[in-house]
């Protein structure tokens, strides 16, 4: 077989080969153990919260090495491609606060374009580079062409390769499978020249030389040491349309752009033989390689179960809507991947995940588990340290888009909602009410009257006279001035005249004594004024409330009863 001759008809307008081309490519300058690695996610939905691992280990291996971290686009596929998902990919990391030295960005159109030395960074658009590599392997005779009928073509795509796969006999699946092999590469130059002269497409595979009865040892980073088989399937590289496959177009972008680490999910382990003998094909050096475990989630039944699409929590675009903060959803992914990074926060609690030590080492073999309990508690501790300025200019902005009622009024007197804001907060022990943004309202919005409203009912148990008689009493002696001892004691006063035990001690022990307790009081006021049983401070919500709104509020209530 003439391969020269092969590879100049069926790539007739490549004329440069790989060394030309690469003596041309911008080479990288970076220090020692700087690490360069790339986010690649294909454009066909919305980013998963799975897919927030491999772009922070990239992100963080690279910039704390004083390397570089880029985005790729993998667009090779055009079925699966969704309209505007690779724009509102970046624009999700961005949201994150994800930092990319070069790649793919969005322009002040909104449409997107290239930074960096080293693009085009969309794959649909290295078409042309792809088959100068492509070309040189037919060559050197490591690849080779499978043509296809137009008919043969139409006919392939419109078979449900699911439901082929599905009902396919596989007692013999091995030999029907190398019998195909054997005849896609038995071919001679005329068949090739009848094809091309006929105008059949074409694709270009890979002339595996690979044993899968003979092994070979590689080490992942974060699996470790593994023993995999040799490959021995004949990987497509260019599809009929010249569009590379992910594992060539993997292959020949990660040289090129001088990619030291590849970081995938586990579900890549198995191409890794694949990849290994591409690059030895291609002469290129190959990268290091981590496979991330799945993340998995426990479903209702106690299993443990990958973290599907439809799941909560899944959709990274849900995160923003709901309210939870980027830098609570990052602090998250990172308990999630350093075993040790809470032992470290506890002991740094002031500074960020960006200053933590990201280590390989530390990184679970076996997976991650998902918890969204944990994560909203990770997400109460974070803002409870952050200022009512903090929590004020955040929560303006998620509101003015996703709640335009309650941007207005809580934009309407900053100095009012941020004294709101500042309860309980700061000290030692802060109060952790607020999980995401989209829950201020519902903890907060009794403040404003456009919000307020009676939610919880007070108890049958006792008796509504007593409660009106307790309301009254508080109206008449209530004064704005009263320190919260003074405030306290009155209420205590109260509770005396109307038969609730003032000292908690003295209900416990004889409870049958008693109609209630001050608690019970402060509960009968609670409602009144906030509409639930459950808020912050009374005392300090009727000082921000004021004495004429607190008064109206609680004879309201009266009237009510």
């Amino acid at each position: 077989m003439d391969y020269n001759r092969l590879a100049d008809m069926l790539f007739p307008n490549v004329d440069i080969t790989p060394e030309e081309y690469e003596s041309t490519a911008p080479k990288r300058a970076l220090p020692d153990g700087a690490k360069v690695t790339r986010f690649a996610p294909s454009p066909t939905g919305f980013v998963h919260f799975g897919g927030m691992f491999p772009v922070t280990v990239g992100e963080r291996l690279a910039h704390q090495s004083g390397g570089v971290f880029y985005l790729g686009i993998e667009d090779t596929d055009s079925k699966r491609e969704v309209n505007g998902a690779a724009a509102a990919l970046i624009r999700v990391l961005e949201h994150y606060g994800i930092y990319f030295d070069e790649g793919a960005v969005l322009d002040e159109n909104e449409e997107i374009t290239d930074k960096g030395d080293y693009g085009p960074y969309r794959q649909s658009q290295r078409k042309e580079i792809y088959h100068i590599y492509a070309k040189q392997l037919v060559k050197e005779g490591k690849a080779y062409p499978v043509f296809s009928t137009k008919e043969e073509m139409e006919a392939m795509n419109s078979v449900d390769k699911k439901t082929q796969l599905k009902n396919r006999d596989w007692h013999n699946a091995e030999e029907l499978l190398e019998e195909e092999k054997q005849r896609m590469r038995s071919f001679t130059m005329k068949d090739v020249e009848r094809n091309l002269e006929d105008g059949n497409p074409f694709v270009i595979r890979m002339l595996a030389d690979g044993d899968p009865k003979k092994t070979f040892k590689i080490t992942d980073l974060v699996k470790g040491n593994l023993e995999l088989p040799e490959n021995d399937k004949d990987e497509v590289l260019l599809k009929s349309d010249g569009i590379p496959t992910y594992h060539f177009a993997h292959a020949v972008d990660d040289h090129l752009m001088g990619t030291t680490h590849v970081i995938r999910g586990e579900e890549w382990l198995s191409s890794l033989p694949r990849h290994v003998m591409l690059f030895r094909y291609l002469g290129f050096k190959l990268p290091k390689y981590m496979h991330i475990s799945q993340l998995m989630k426990v479903d209702e039944n106690g299993s443990k179960k990958k973290l599907s699409k439809r799941d909560m929590g899944a959709n990274m675009d849900d995160y923003k809507r709901l309210g939870y903060a980027p830098e609570c959803v990052m602090e998250y992914v990172m308990t999630l991947l350093n075993s040790n990074y809470e032992e470290w926060h506890t002991a740094n609690p002031e500074k960020s995940y960006v200053d933590f030590p990201f280590n390989i080492k530390k990184m679970s073999s076996s997976g991650c588990l998902f918890d969204f309990n944990k994560f909203n508690d990770v997400s109460k501790n974070i803002i409870s340290k952050m200022t009512a300025e903090e929590v004020y200019e955040k929560v303006s902005a998620w509101a003015d888009e996703f709640d335009h009622q309650f941007a207005e009024v809580f934009k309407k007197d900053p100095q009012y909602t941020k004294s709101i804001l500042s309860i309980g907060r700061g000290g030692k022990k802060p109060r952790k009410d607020i999980v995401s943004w989209n829950g201020v309202k519902d903890y907060i919005g009794f403040f404003f009257d456009e919000f307020f409203e009676i939610k919880d009912q007070y108890p049958d148990s006792f008796e509504k006279e007593d409660i009106k008689t307790i309301l009254k009493k508080f109206s008449q002696s209530y004064s704005y001035d009263d320190d919260q001892t003074e405030w306290f004691e009155k209420i205590k006063k109260i509770s005396e005249e109307c038969g609730f035990a003032s000292d908690m001690k003295a209900y416990k022990q004889n409870p049958e004594l008693y109609k209630g307790s001050v608690a019970d009081v402060s509960m009968f006021l609670r409602i009144a004024v906030t509409g639930a049983m459950n808020s912050p401070d009374m005392y300090t919500v009727m000082h921000i409330l004021g004495k004429d709104k607190v008064i109206d509020r609680v004879k309201k209530m009266i009237n009510k009863l």
